[in-house]
C-alpha cells in the first residue's frame, strides 16, 4: 500500500535528480573550459623551464584553482543525488584524482566525460561520434601521463625518461599494453602514474569493445527486423484474402439458397 509519506519520498528524488540534472547542464561548458585552461597552465612549466616568475606563479595558481572547482562540482554532486554510495561507485575516478594530488593532470579525462554528458540525449548521433571521443580521449590521457611522468622522472636519480619525448613514447607503450622496457619510470610518483595511465586505458578499451558490441550487434539484428516486418505483411495479406473468400462463399451460398421467380402468367 502506498503511503502519503512513499508519495513525497518519490517526489523528493525526482526533484532532485532533476536538480542534479540542472546542474550538470549548467557546468558541462565551463568545466570544459577549466579542463582545457587546466592543460595549459600544467604544460607550460614543464615543457618551458625558462619561464618569467610571475608565469610560473600564474600556472599553479591555475591548476590548483582548477581542481578546486573540480572538487567543489564533485561536492555539489554528491550532495544533489539521493543514493551517495551508487554516486561514489560510478564516479570513483573523479574520486580519485581529487583526493590524489599526484593524480591532478588525469582530470583532463573529464574532457571527454563532459562531451559525452553534453551529447548523452542524441541517442544513434552520439554512437556515430563514440570514435571521435575515444581518440579525444586517449591523446589525452597519453598526453597527460608523459607531462606528469616527465615531471616526477627527470631529475631523479638513474631516471631513464628525461626528454618529453622519451615520456610520450613511455605513454604510448604502455596505454597500448606493449610494454618494450626500454623506458620506465623509477620513482614513487611515477609509478603511481603509470597505475593511473593502465587504469585508464583499460577503461577507454572497455567503452570501445562496448561501443563496437552494440553496434555489432544492431547491424546483425537489422535483417531480422526487416524479415519480421516482411512476415507480418504477408501474414496480413493472408487474413484479407481469407476474408474475401468467405465473403465469396457467403454470397454465394445465399445464391444458391434464393428460389427462382415465377415467370408464369396469373390463371395457369
Amino acid at each position: 500500500m502506498t503511503t502519503t509519506a512513499d508519495v513525497l519520498d518519490e517526489v523528493s528524488k525526482d526533484n532532485t535528480n532533476r536538480r542534479y540534472e540542472a546542474w550538470v547542464q549548467r557546468t558541462s561548458w565551463p568545466l570544459l573550459g577549466a579542463a582545457l585552461i587546466f592543460l595549459v597552465a600544467y604544460a607550460l612549466p614543464i615543457l618551458e623551464q625558462d619561464l618569467w616568475p610571475w608565469v610560473r606563479a600564474a600556472c599553479r595558481v591555475v591548476v590548483w584553482g582548477t581542481w578546486l572547482l573540480f572538487a567543489a562540482d564533485y561536492i555539489v554532486r554528491f550532495a544533489l543525488v539521493p543514493r551517495k554510495w551508487m554516486f561514489v561507485r560510478r564516479h570513483w575516478f573523479d574520486l580519485l584524482f581529487i583526493v590524489l594530488p599526484v593524480l591532478r593532470p588525469l582530470a583532463l579525462l573529464r574532457l571527454v566525460t563532459v562531451l559525452l554528458v553534453i551529447d548523452r540525449h542524441a541517442g544513434a548521433r552520439l554512437r556515430s561520434r563514440v570514435g571521435l571521443y575515444i581518440a579525444g580521449g586517449t591523446v589525452l590521457l597519453v598526453l597527460a601521463a608523459a607531462l606528469a611522468v616527465f615531471d616526477v622522472e627527470r631529475g631523479a636519480p638513474g631516471a631513464n625518461i628525461t626528454s618529453f619525448g622519451d615520456a610520450v613514447w613511455w605513454a604510448c607503450t604502455t596505454i597500448t599494453t606493449v610494454g618494450y622496457g626500454d623506458v620506465y619510470p623509477v620513482t614513487v610518483l611515477g609509478r603511481a602514474i603509470a597505475i593511473g595511465l593502465m587504469v585508464g586505458g583499460v577503461a577507454l578499451l572497455g567503452v570501445v569493445t562496448a561501443s563496437f558490441a552494440s553496434w555489432f550487434v544492431e547491424v546483425v539484428s537489422r535483417p531480422a527486423k526487416q524479415a519480421g516486418l516482411g512476415h507480418n505483411e504477408i501474414d496480413q495479406l493472408k487474413s484479407e484474402i481469407e476474408i474475401l473468400r468467405r465473403l465469396l462463399h457467403d454470397q454465394g451460398a445465399a445464391a444458391q439458397s434464393t428460389p427462382p421467380a415465377a415467370n408464369q402468367a396469373p390463371g395457369h
